[in-house]
């Protein structure tokens, strides 16, 4: 099977997503820049992550362009602000010409929203209540009729 090709991330916001996805992805050879407002969030990459931090406001341009966001093959928008994620989200494709734009969107109503502006969406609200919904089909029929719990 042939190697993926490694390729240029931006990626907004470094929480529990954010280093999660630049840890990992750095480990698999792809160039990652992590941009975040808050420097301590930066403790969370791990020690072989091999990429570049940017500390910083990513709804500025001055740091997107820091963080080199028009040579980016891909941007992924994961703060914990939906109208972050839009902004900057639109922002890479629009003004940097970003071929790759995704958006982490907790809101399930604001998903369509940000398709039909042209950004792929994540929507773990609604990934996870999907998963919960199908786990219904996996509970035992076991309950006596007129039985409380």
């Amino acid at each position: 099977m042939p190697k993926a090709k490694k390729i240029f991330i931006v990626i907004i916001g470094c929480g529990r997503l954010g280093s999660y996805l630049a840890n990992r992805l750095s480990s698999e050879g792809h160039s990652v820049v992590v941009i975040d407002i808050n420097e301590a969030t930066f403790d969370a990459l791990s020690l072989e992550y091999s990429g570049f931090r940017v500390e910083g406001d990513a709804t500025e341009l001055d740091v997107l362009k820091q963080a080199k966001t028009d040579k980016a093959d891909m941007v992924i928008a994961a703060t914990r602000e939906d109208n972050v994620n839009l902004m900057v989200a639109q922002v890479a494709k629009n003004l940097f010409q970003v071929p790759m734009v995704m958006a982490r969107v907790f809101e399930p109503h604001r998903e369509e929203i940000y398709r039909n502006l042209g950004i792929d969406t994540i929507c773990p609200t609604m990934i996870v209540g999907d998963v919960f919904i199908k786990s219904l089909t996996k509970l035992p029929n076991t309950k006596k009729k007129g039985s409380r719990r």
